[in-house]
């Protein structure tokens, strides 16, 4: 079965409640077995554009990365950031 990875291009606009976000969301994804491979840091932008964060989480399995994001910790964390930032989130299926 075929990791999966959960991609998200993210402009924070109220660092605080974004604060909250992020810790609640941590606790999803340590709940659903993934692991952060990239969460901000330095990037270059080539083509479309950009947001100043971005993060790439690794799932087990596709049907790990959707019932994480569906999950009552992460929806509950997701609230907290509504007007915290602009969001851009995507899983994609990796290759075995």
């Amino acid at each position: 079965m075929p990791k999966a990875y959960w991609i998200a291009h993210v402009t924070v606009t109220d660092p605080e409640p974004y604060a909250i976000y992020a810790e609640g969301a941590s606790q999803a994804f340590r709940k659903f077995g993934a692991r952060v491979l990239a969460r901000g840091g330095a990037f270059e932008q080539f083509e479309g554009e950009g947001h100043p964060r971005n993060v790439v989480i690794e799932f087990p399995s596709m049907q790990a990365a959707r019932d994480c994001y569906r999950s009552d910790i992460y929806q509950a964390a997701r609230a907290s950031r509504t007007d915290a930032g602009i969001a851009e989130i995507v899983i994609v299926e990796g290759v075995e």
